[in-house]
């Protein structure tokens, strides 16, 4: 297959945008990554994605799919080699919660704390802790979700490391605590280093500038 036949419409910026990219690398997939402007946004973004006009979008053989999470099912039960769900019904459903709880808890949270101020934030932070908290305990002992190896909860929520750390720094809160969660902490220093992932990753100083003059625009807004 060639590269030609997969496309991902995708931000370099974009943590959802990330996950499918690793998982096309994990499952070593060619593709064709086109770079998009979120501030003009292409043509062939408002062609493949009408709806939302958002990254992140895969075009496989000429046909989209947008959602990132969705995404990244298409491409396990379309590409088999190098499986990122389990086999076992109850732990691919596992998995499924998992995912879920980070885009509808874990990751709004911690961008309420990007952009919230005083008091408000730092109650958005305190249950962006809790989130995470809740997180690690689906981790257990494990090396990763995925257990020995990088799984679809990993590639679901592994971005949130740096990601999260840039939004400490910048809105000076803390939110990935060591203390109390350092099963969590530590697997998110194994997933964002783990070779094939690690080479996807934005540079860190560029994409916090970048995050920098974001939040301004956002805090400006919200004044």
């Amino acid at each position: 297959m060639s590269a030609d036949s997969v496309k991902l419409l995708g931000y370099w910026a974009s943590g959802f945008a990330l996950r499918v990219e690793w998982t096309l690398k994990l499952k070593e997939i060619e593709y064709q990554y086109v770079e998009e402007d979120l501030q003009n946004k292409s043509s062939l973004l408002s062609q493949y994605n009408p709806v939302h006009k958002k990254v992140p979008v895969l075009v496989h053989d000429g046909k989209p799919v947008a959602e990132s999470l969705i995404i990244l099912e298409y491409i396990e039960e379309t590409w088999k080699p190098n499986p990122i769900l389990p086999e076992d019904p109850y732990e691919r459903a596992q998995a499924r919660f998992w995912a879920k709880f980070v885009d509808e808890k874990c990751v709004p949270s911690i961008m309420s704390a990007f952009t919230k101020k005083g008091e408000e934030k730092e109650k958005v932070a305190k249950e962006a802790r809790e989130n995470l908290k809740i997180l690690e305990s689906g981790l257990g002992g494990k090396q990763f979700f995925g257990g020995e190896s990088i799984g679809f909860v990993d590639i679901a929520a592994g971005w949130i490391g740096l990601w999260a750390r840039i939004v400490e720094e910048i809105a000076e809160v803390n939110l990935i605590d060591t203390e109390t969660m350092p099963l969590l902490n530590a697997w998110f220093g194994r997933v964002l280093e783990f070779p094939i992932l690690k080479e996807c990753l934005p540079p860190q100083d560029i994409l916090l500038e970048h995050s920098r003059g974001y939040h301004k625009i956002l805090t400006a807004a919200s004044s």
